[in-house]
Parts: structure tokens; sequence; C-alpha cells
């Protein structure tokens, strides 16, 4: 007979080891990372992007509504810090994906530049909620997929390549660097650098430094150094402006404030007219607004989810888990930007240094968006960083998004003259929709006059047609 020792009975088989609550819910074991490791790129990420909260409410504030209404810095920071911090906890909580959501630039510029301008800022916003239900509804209902696949891949890095440019010449028309001649009526030279033909006074000089110091730390990868770069920039232009009196500083005078916390300032929550837009700018021009706002939403969302869920090595046959929970949120980013009025939110490509630290899950996104509510605490400081610390971003950024160039089919004659039209179109005439519409319909004339109009399809038609109509709106108004 076979003797049991006591010590065979009583000793447990080993097993699993029990996971936290944490590790269930981010799955941190699963994908090799650990709770140190995703704070590290929480905190990374937030440490890259956070330059947003100063600069949104710099181009929001660059611009007047149809009444000559502008909108209050401390709102639009408060309202920044806010929809970002919402939304970067819903992503890690229901996307589980390691993606930090804020006012996205380019975006703003739209709401800023080209919709406010013929409409009331509730009415703005009011636009920007119905933007992020259409990209909700196209999400669960698998239209955007639809959608994506009409548009031409060169189009739609042409779309990035003039969005680049433009933010680029915002940041150096708000710094002061290139002004507008004042008789360009006359003048064969509409635009030129600095006051006069060149550049003069310390704000300039800010600037300068600033866009090097920014490009030296960029270039030695450098976590977090377009913030570093506002923060120094900004240090500088207040000891110019507090300790040697120097001025000129434009909108923004970098002096410091009485105090430093303050508490958040919620006056543009809720404030949203969502259907007076089609009244103010017309129809067809509220329309073709709320277009451009999901094509630029669209993309840019798409682009940054695939490429930065690729390198944290969450894609698996081409196809990112829980993709549709992802492309979700991303729309509801852009309800939340409207509602909170800090236009629309989406995900930001500085996610990828947080990945580059090593975050792996939803977790990186909940300690970002945490940190994004502390900053509601101390909105008095981003009233101290004048344009020319803060426009440095705008052209580093542009400069990033112009490097998709690279990947255009400059050589098929077949896109050729319509990515042209888009990139240039939308900085030199300061629309992006401007750009969007001409590139669609010179695409769209070219398959149809070489006989593939089959290739453009017929959601490209339509949309050419509309933006044929959008272009002559004059004419049609005569008409009818």
């Amino acid at each position: 007979m076979t003797q049991v020792h006591i010590d065979d009975a009583v000793t447990p088989a080993p097993g699993p080891a029990r996971k936290s609550v944490v590790d269930r819910l981010f799955d941190i074991t699963a994908r090799r990372t650990t709770v140190g490791r995703e704070v590290r790129g929480g905190l990374t990420t937030f440490v890259a992007m956070a330059y947003i909260v100063l600069l949104n409410p710099l181009i929001l504030g660059a611009s007047a509504d149809i009444t000559g209404a502008k909108l209050s810095a401390a709102q639009v920071t408060t309202a920044t810090a806010l929809a970002a911090a919402v939304m970067t906890i819903l992503m890690g909580l229901v996307g589980n994906a390691p993606l930090a959501l804020a006012a996205g630039l380019g975006i703003n510029g739209i709401v800023a530049f080209q919709m406010a301008p013929t409409m009331t800022w509730p009415q703005a916003f009011g636009l920007v909620v119905l933007e992020g239900v259409c990209i909700v509804l196209m999400a669960v209902s698998g239209i955007r997929e639809r959608i994506m696949n009409a548009i031409p891949a060169p189009l739609k890095m042409a779309i990035t390549v003039g969005i680049g440019l433009y933010i680029a010449l915002v940041g150096l028309v708000s710094a002061g660097f290139v002004t507008r001649t004042p008789d360009a009526a006359q003048s064969t030279v509409p635009v030129r650098l600095g006051l006069d033909g060149h550049l003069d006074g310390w704000p300039i000089a800010v600037f300068c430094f600033g866009l090097l110091l920014m490009t030296v730390l960029m270039s030695r990868k450098v976590p977090g150094a377009v913030l570093i770069s506002i923060a120094v920039s900004t240090v500088l232009a207040v000891v110019l402006h507090d300790g040697l009196g120097v001025g000129d500083w434009g909108l923004t005078t970098p002096t410091l404030p009485s105090h430093v916390v303050a508490v958040p300032d919620f006056g543009l929550l809720g404030h949203i007219d969502l259907f007076g837009g089609f009244a103010s700018a017309g129809a067809l021009t509220a329309t073709i607004f709320l277009f451009t706002l999901v094509l630029s939403g669209f993309f840019d969302a798409m682009g940054t989810i695939t490429s930065v869920s690729a390198e944290a090595g969450l894609s698996k046959d081409g196809r990112v888990p829980r993709m549709g929970r992802i492309l979700f949120v991303d729309g509801a980013g852009a309800i939340a930007g409207g509602l909170t009025g800090s236009s629309p939110n989406t995900v930001f490509l500085e996610s990828a240094a947080g990945v580059g630290e090593g975050a792996r899950t939803g977790l990186a996104s909940v300690v970002t968006g945490v940190l994004f509510a502390a900053t509601l605490l101390f909105t008095p400081i981003a009233g101290i960083v004048p344009a020319q610390a803060a426009a440095p971003a705008l052209v580093v950024i542009g400069g990033m998004m112009v490097a998709q160039c690279r990947n255009i089919p400059w050589n098929d004659s077949d896109y050729t003259i319509p990515v042209f039209l888009t990139v240039a179109l939308i900085p030199f005439t300061y629309s992006i929709t401007n750009g969007v519409g001409a590139g669609l319909i010179a695409f769209v004339l070219i398959k149809t006059f070489k006989g593939k109009w089959r290739e453009a399809g017929w959601i490209l038609t339509v949309l050419a047609l509309v933006f044929t109509v959008y272009f002559g709106i004059d004419l049609v108004k005569a008409v009818l």
C-alpha cells in the first residue's frame, strides 16, 4: 500500500499569482509591462503635449466671431485642460490604449479663423458637437471606413501637408516674424519679414531663440522638448519685460501674475448653439465647415491611432485591439471639445513619446489625464506666455506634418495637380476648406476626362459637386 505523507496532503499545488485590480483592468501582465513603466509613460506623454494648454488659448483667442466677441484666455485654458483630462482618462478606461486626447492643432485653426468670423462662438462650438456626433455615428455604423477608403491616400497626405504649412504660417504671423504688407493691394509682395523687411526687437529674438532651442531638443529626442522650450522662452520674456522693460509683445504681455493658483473658469462650458451656424453662415457654408471638421479629425485620428498602436506593439495582423471603442472615444472627444468650448479633441501623435518610455496600456492615459486635470488649478500661469514663446511649437509641428510630402507620388499625373492645389491653397488662402475642395474637384475632373471616372467613385464625385457649388456660391445666389 502506498503511504501518503502528511506534507503531501496539506501542501497546495502551485497556481497562477493573483492579479491586482489594476492589472486585470488594464491587462498589465498580458501586455508585458509594469505599473511603474505605465506611470512613467503617462508622465512623458503629458510633458510632451502639455503645450496645448498654452497654445490653444492663443489660437482661439486670436480671432473674433461675427459679432466681434473674443474668447477669454482663462476660460479657454480651463476648457482645454478639462476636455483633455476627461477624454484621455476615458480613452484609458474604455479603449485601454496609451493614447492621449486634446484640442487638435489645425482643427482649432478651422474653428478660430474660418468658422468664427461667419458665426458666433456658441454656433461654432455647436458645429463642433455635430462633428463629433457624425464621427461617432460613422464609427459605430462602419461608414467611417468606407469614406476613408474613398479618398485616395495621396490626397489624405496632401491635406496633412497643407495643414502643416497653415499651422506654421499662423505661428510665424502670431510671433511677428512674418507680417502683412500694409499696401498689399498695390505691392507685389503681400507678406514680408518682420515689420519692415527685416527682423528687429527683443520679442522676435525670443521667438528665434525658442525655435532654435526646440529644434535642437527635438533633434536630440529630449522628452518634453516642446514644453521645455516654451518654458525657457517664457522665462526669458518675463526677464526682458519685468526686468528690462521690453515691450511690444502683442496680445499677451509676459509679466508675472499676482497669484499662481486660481479657481478654474468654466464660463464656456455648455454654451453651444447646435444649428444656429447654418443660419448665420448659410446652410451650404456651414455644411462645408462641418465636412471639413469631420474630414480633418477623421484622417488625423486614424493615422495617429494606427501608427502609435503599431509602435506600442499592440497591432495584430494590422488590427488594433478595441479599435471600435477607441474610435468611439475619439469621436466623443470632438463632442467634448464643443461642449467645453475648447475645439475638437483628437488623439495626439505625442502619445508616441509615452510609448517610447514603455507605455502599453490605458493606465498611461489615465495618468496623463489626471495630470491634465491638475493643470485646472494653475490657469494664471498660461496668461504669462507670449506668442513669441509658444509660436515656435506651431512652426516645428507644422514642419513635422509637412514631412508627409515624402510619401506623395509626385510623378503620377493623376495626383500631381490635385495634391499641389490642396497643399498650396490651404496656407495661401488661410482656408483648409478651400484646399480640400480644390484638390477633390481637380482629382475628379482629371479622372473623368481621362475616361477613369469610375476610379473616382460616386462619393468623391458628389463631394466635388458640393465644393463646386461652394466656390460658386455668389453666382448661385445671383441666379436664384
